[in-house]
């Protein structure tokens, strides 16, 4: 899955390292994609988020612990990071769901939409205002989006939607994130997100609960890990460097998913999810630049 800002730190600008790092990051989440999707065999989903959440409150809280304990937890925005974690948990849950039945390489390329979501949720929940150039660019990602899924082909099937409303919540939580970008901290809005998360699909877990063995347990920890470690690498970037530049680097995840999804599961992109991979990354690239024009001008 495509990475989560949080509310960020004060700037330390160093391009080379915000690159550096932000490739890393799409190594880390990838991995976690992948296993999760390995793991989608022999366990139910929601079990899988389950232990990735698991991890992930358990290493946040741990960072808390060690960061100035139940202050760092203080929040003057509760019900927007309840928000918050509603929508990142909702998107995880129908993303792994999505790995269930989908190649990797064309879950990751849909779920890359999530920007151009972004731009549409604006309206009506921030009240911005957006020009045309950019109301194209979310309409020619749109087209990539058909082109990976092709509804109406021969190779259509339902699940293939899975990740295109698994990167709308996801760009939902994007939204919230800004909301309180100019109050809470990375740390606070990643333990929430983390603990909320759990907290949600522990209500429902005892419906959907399977024994699980000691490999199956070390891979759900090794999801959880991995995926909180790419989360944090995106976070760190974000420190040293502009999204507007970050941006391209974090289409990498595209090559990854490709990569394993031919060593491991011996599934290559065709032809079609590759061209639609390249506009759905092209309109992205174009909406992180007028978003960075925007910020100097208000009417872009």
């Amino acid at each position: 899955m495509p990475p989560v800002t949080a509310a960020l730190p004060p700037r330390r600008d160093n391009a080379f390292r915000g690159i550096g790092l932000i490739l890393l990051s799409t190594f880390f989440l990838t991995a976690s994609d992948v296993v999760s999707k390995l793991l989608t065999a022999t366990v139910p989903p929601l079990q899988i988020t389950w232990l990735r959440y698991g991890v992930f409150t358990v290493i946040m809280l741990a960072i808390v612990a060690r960061s100035g304990g139940l202050e760092r937890l203080r929040t003057r925005k509760p019900m927007l990071q309840f928000l918050r974690g509603l929508g990142v948990t909702g998107s995880s849950i129908v993303f792994v769901i999505g790995l269930k039945y989908l190649p990797i390489a064309d879950a990751t390329a849909t779920s890359f939409i999530a920007p151009l979501f972004v731009t549409a949720l604006s309206i009506p929940i921030l009240g911005e205002t957006i020009g045309w150039r950019r109301w194209t660019a979310t309409l020619v990602g749109l087209l990539g989006v058909l082109i990976v899924v092709r509804p109406g082909g021969a190779g259509f099937q339902l699940a293939s939607l899975l990740p295109v409303v698994s990167a709308s919540t996801w760009a939902f939580a994007l939204i919230v994130t800004r909301m309180m970008s100019r109050t809470e901290s990375p740390l606070t809005t990643l333990a929430y997100s983390a603990m909320i998360g759990f907290a949600i699909v522990s209500v429902v877990m005892p419906f959907a609960w399977q024994p699980l063995t000691a490999e199956m347990l070390w891979l759900g920890v090794f999801v959880g890990t991995t995926s909180t470690v790419g989360h944090w690498l995106v976070v760190q970037a974000f420190r040293h460097a502009d999204a507007s530049l970050l941006a391209p680097f974090s289409y990498m995840q595209l090559l990854w998913a490709a990569i394993f999804g031919f060593f491991l599961f011996a599934v290559l992109p065709d032809i079609w999810t590759l061209v639609g991979a390249v506009i759905i990354a092209g309109s992205g690239l174009y909406t992180a630049h007028r978003e960075r024009i925007k910020a100097r001008l208000p009417s872009a």
